[in-house]
């Protein structure tokens, strides 16, 4: 049985759930959607005295790949670049920064609402090669 939804609305949501999980987790969001030119970092936020630059991938079936396969190595240079670009307009290059990719898996969704979903939080996923 195929399941109605709008595509559209997939990632917002995906992105409203992760925000929630790491605020619960203890994370202090920065920036949501921080955008340079075409590309963009889904959230920045603060763990300890660690700025995460997090990037959200939410499916609603892994029938094509886990939704972490999709941070491809073409993806994390455009993540790396716009990261780069928010510490130098921010002025703080010191920082301890890290790269972490928070999957979202809709398990159920009724009218537009998922009603199940499974989170992965990799810390860490990817580095910066200078």
């Amino acid at each position: 049985m195929k399941i109605s939804y709008d595509p559209h609305l997939l990632g917002p949501m995906g992105e409203q759930i992760a925000a929630d999980y790491l605020d619960n987790a203890g994370y202090h969001i920065v920036a949501r959607n921080y955008r340079v030119h075409r590309n963009e970092i889904d959230i920045i936020a603060l763990h300890n005295k660690t700025l995460c630059f997090i990037e959200v991938k939410t499916r609603f079936s892994a029938a094509k790949g886990h939704p972490t396969e999709a941070v491809t190595p073409q993806k994390q240079r455009e993540i790396i670049k716009v990261a780069q670009a928010y510490l130098a307009f921010s002025g703080n290059m010191e920082t301890n920064c890290r790269f972490d990719v928070l999957a979202v898996l809709i398990h159920s969704l009724d009218k537009n609402t998922i009603t199940s979903f499974s989170a992965e939080h990799i810390e860490d996923a990817f580095w910066a090669s200078y």
